[in-house]
């Protein structure tokens, strides 16, 4: 049994340069997973931040939107190895370094969110890479039609 991915965050694949991505699980109520699996879900202005608690340090994730209960963009709860929360945390201390959701999708009836630890691109670089985007795809239509 594969991944069926419910939901995809295609500005951020826009707008961000990831160096690593991060398979976290959700915490959600069942009324949330009940929507995550009827594909009511969007990541669109979506993002993971630390938590600093009294007792350990924990990623959550703000302004997720499920569409169901009472507060569908409630902050959510990461599900992440100590390891990797260490390494998240020295990483997001750094210059410009941010936590962005990715996609959603469910792996072995469970809800997974990818998220990218990356770097957001400057409107030039935005358009330099939608310029060699277009160029690539004229080279390919040109030598498809020879």
């Amino acid at each position: 049994m594969g991944q069926k991915i419910v939901s995809v965050n295609k500005k951020a694949l826009h707008d961000y340069e990831f160096e690593h991505r991060y398979e976290a699980g959700l915490v959600l109520s069942g009324l949330e997973i009940k929507a995550v699996r009827a594909g009511k879900v969007n990541l669109q202005g979506s993002f993971a931040r630390l938590k600093r608690t009294n007792k350990e340090p924990e990623m959550i994730v703000v302004n997720l939107h499920i569409g169901a209960g009472e507060n569908p963009t409630r902050s959510r709860k990461l599900l992440l190895n100590r390891k990797e929360i260490n390494y998240l945390i020295g990483k997001l201390e750094e210059k410009r370094m941010t936590l962005v959701p990715t996609q959603l999708y469910l792996k072995r009836g469970l809800a997974k969110l990818e998220i990218g630890l990356g770097k957001g691109r400057k409107l030039h670089d935005k358009r330099e890479r939608l310029k060699k985007k277009q160029q690539r795809r004229e080279d390919a239509r040109i030598f498809r039609d020879r």
